[in-house]
Parts: C-alpha cells; sequence; structure tokens
C-alpha cells in the first residue's frame, strides 16, 4: 500500500536511477501523465507495466479510484512527461488524497530541470523562490512580476518557446534592462544551451537566430540587492508603466501622490532612464 513519487529523465534517458527503474518494475500500476509518451520511456528500459492515465483534467476524478487500489493492496508509481512529478506536473491532488487517508508516500528522486538549472547558473542557491510558468496573459504576467520586484532571492521560472520573448520583454518592462538572466535551454538533450546575459541582451541575442527560441526554458533570475538609498522597485515599476501613456512630469507627480514620495525626485530618476 505505497505510493511512489518516481522522478523520470528530462531528456537524456541515461539519467534514469537504477532504483526509480527497480520501482517502476515492481509496482503494480503506474500513473503516466500521457501513457503513450510514458509508454517509450518503459519500453525503452524493458518494463512491462500496467499503465493509468493522470493528468491534469481528470487528476481530481481518478485519485479516489487511485486510493481504493492502493488500500487494496496494491503499490503504485506517479511519474509525469518529465522530470519530478508535481513540479509543474499532475499529482497534488493524489498526494494529498493519500496522506488524507494515511497512505504511504514515497520519493523516488532523480531528474528537475528547475534544480539543474540553478546549480549550474553561477547565481546564488542558498536560497530562492520557485515561479513555475508565468501568466499567459500580459498585464496578468506583468502584475506577478510587480509582486516579484523586492524578492532577494534568485528566481526560477519556466516558459515555453511561444510565450519566451514575451515574457522576457515583460521583465525588462518590470525588472529592468540590466537584470541579470541565466537561460537554460533543452536540459540534458542535445541543443543543450545555456548562457548569462542582462535581460535586453539575451532579448537581442534570442533575435539574432529564431532556432534560439525554440526549445523548453529555465529562466534564473537573479534577486533584488537593497541599498540604503533604495527606492521600492514598485514604485519604479508603477513610474514605468504610467511612462508608457503619459508624459514624464504627470507620472511622476501621479507615482509621487500614490506613494507618497517627492515628485521631483521620481522625476529625476525617470529622466536618467529615458537617457
Amino acid at each position: 500500500m505505497t505510493l511512489y513519487i518516481v522522478a523520470t529523465p528530462i531528456g537524456n534517458l541515461d539519467d534514469i536511477t537504477l532504483r526509480a527503474i527497480n520501482t517502476l518494475k515492481s509496482v503494480d500500476l503506474i500513473a503516466a501523465e500521457d501513457t503513450r509518451h510514458s509508454g517509450l520511456l518503459l519500453q525503452h528500459l524493458g518494463i512491462k507495466a500496467k499503465l493509468f492515465a493522470l493528468h491534469d483534467h481528470n487528476e481530481q476524478d481518478k485519485a479516489n479510484f487511485l486510493i481504493e487500489k492502493l488500500k487494496s493492496g496494491l503499490s503504485i508509481a506517479l511519474i509525469s512527461d518529465a522530470g519530478t512529478p508535481l513540479i509543474n506536473d499532475p499529482g497534488y491532488h493524489l498526494v494529498k488524497a493519500c496522506r488524507d487517508n494515511g497512505i504511504n508516500v514515497v520519493p523516488v528522486p532523480g531528474a528537475c530541470a528547475a534544480i539543474a538549472a540553478l546549480s549550474v547558473a553561477g547565481l546564488p542557491s542558498d536560497k530562492f523562490t520557485y515561479e513555475g510558468f508565468l501568466p499567459a496573459k500580459s498585464k496578468a504576467r506583468q502584475d506577478c512580476l510587480i509582486k516579484l520586484l523586492d524578492e532577494p532571492r534568485t528566481m526560477i521560472f519556466y516558459e515555453s518557446t511561444h510565450r519566451l520573448l514575451d515574457s522576457l520583454s515583460d521583465m525588462q518592462t518590470i525588472f529592468g534592462a540590466n537584470k541579470h538572466i541565466v537561460l537554460a535551454k533543452e536540459l540534458t538533450k542535445t541543443w543543450e544551451t545555456i548562457v548569462s546575459f542582462t535581460v535586453s541582451q539575451l532579448i537581442e541575442w534570442l533575435n539574432e537566430d529564431t532556432n534560439r527560441q525554440k526549445g523548453e526554458f529555465v529562466l534564473i533570475v537573479e534577486g533584488h540587492a537593497k541599498t540604503e538609498n533604495d527606492i521600492d522597485q514598485k514604485v519604479i515599476s508603477t513610474l514605468k508603466l504610467l511612462q508608457k501613456e503619459l508624459p514624464l512630469k504627470k507620472a511622476a507627480a501621479i507615482t509621487a501622490e500614490i506613494y507618497g514620495l517627492k515628485k521631483n525626485q521620481l522625476y529625476q530618476i525617470g529622466l536618467n532612464a529615458e537617457q
């Protein structure tokens, strides 16, 4: 009566652990995000097992079914399409249901794109925050980034091919052009690429070759370092957003009124940003 949370490779199939292989061979049932995709991995490993589809659209409904199977004495492994389950993948509802029902849940650790990217980024890794995918719409995305303006820890994001440039553009708007970012692309795969730039330099680098915009991406973003004379980054962000629609003088006045600051100081900040 055990649910195993089994990490699988994120690209290079050699990254599967011996323990993961032995676990997948021994369980009675494997719950997979995509049975066809996982079937190829199991075939490669020579594992014949009964697969059960568990994905975002059916997890809450199927969790009770799997709980009953576990209570009957079966052992089940949960895998995702790649990497560690529950990290931007299905599984939370099932694991919570197991915990609520006193069912043993055992991790079988392995590959995780976020941790792999962080380990080679060259940014502080003693403290970090995992943010996953940013919202699809620009307004919601910028609102999310504004909340992270004063985040001192290294930030980890996932991003897709189709939204990469839009997300970086919003990061440039909110964080500023000089924010340091490490981009890790196609980790452990043939075209693995890891580069380190400011956000503006990264956008330029991606636009130089559209092939660089294809793949699966992890963005490692430096945290905010405060100084004694630092103005809250939310203030700066508000000023920048208002500048897009209003003359600088008016934008500075409104921002100063919102935050109770001196408009002349904000005007000078805006003026410096335009230079």
